[in-house]
């Protein structure tokens, strides 16, 4: 892990980017005593989406924590994946055309990225917990849903997740959820534009977990209410401490 920049914000967060071989992520913090990460999934494209996450890390560093994110294989400054622009071709065009999106589809724009984006958080995480002012549990918050799950399943040290309903979600998917038994909180907007409803409660319902919210509301995929994030943040003090 190479540290590139770092900035400190008028709240006292300290922003650093970072690269982990060819991955650029960022990494906020305060203060030198170790804290439990919150690792922040997101859709791709880390500069734009920036603005959106330095928001959510600021507010997950106030309830003191580590926050740490990632950029995606084949979005932002990384190179292009051409069968997963394919695959999105197809998926707008299907939806476009207002016609059910299919299994192949779904199968081959995700599962590819869940197979390459796992591997290169869990290698993210073993760098972070090097540092002296990353300490504790672990979580992870936010999507793509699908490798949210997939990490529950594969990563031990993470002991809690808040996951963002609002992507395809393959089959295979959710019968891996069947083997995730860690506490989960599961935002859902019940009106998002991009995200197939029923297919996100098929997930919820095949979630293992004995301790798992769905916390639903009105509105499409940019519309999440500001209160959500204090049932976010709730979940996390039980679970990170």
């Amino acid at each position: 892990m190479h540290f590139t920049s770092e900035q400190l914000l008028d709240d006292g967060v300290l922003e650093r980017r970072f690269t982990l071989g060819e991955i650029p992520g960022v990494l906020w913090t305060s203060g030198s005593a170790p804290a439990p990460l919150i690792l922040m999934g997101h859709p791709g494209g880390l500069d734009r989406m920036h603005p959106r996450l330095a928001a959510r890390a600021r507010q997950t560093v106030a309830e003191g924590y580590a926050a740490a994110t990632i950029e995606l294989p084949g979005a932002g400054v990384r190179p292009r994946v051409a069968a997963a622009d394919q695959a999105r071709a197809d998926l707008r065009r299907a939806v476009e055309a207002g016609e059910r999106v299919s299994d192949d589809i779904v199968d081959r724009l995700v599962l590819p990225l869940v197979d390459q984006a796992v591997p290169e958080w869990r290698a993210t995480l073993d760098a972070l917990q090097e540092l002296p002012e990353i300490g504790g549990p672990v979580g992870f918050s936010g999507g793509v849903i699908s490798i949210g799950v997939r990490l529950a399943v594969v990563e031990p040290r993470i002991v809690a997740a808040a996951l963002f309903a609002g992507s395809y979600v393959p089959r295979a998917i959710i019968e891996e959820a069947r083997q995730v038994t860690i506490p989960l909180h599961v935002l859902l907007q019940w009106d998002d534009e991009g995200n197939d409803r029923q297919m996100a409660l098929d997930l919820f319902d095949a979630f293992g977990s004995k301790e798992k919210t769905l916390n639903a509301n009105m509105g499409g995929h940019t519309g999440v209410p500001a209160y959500a994030g204090d049932a976010a943040n709730r979940f996390f003090a039980r679970h990170l401490g």
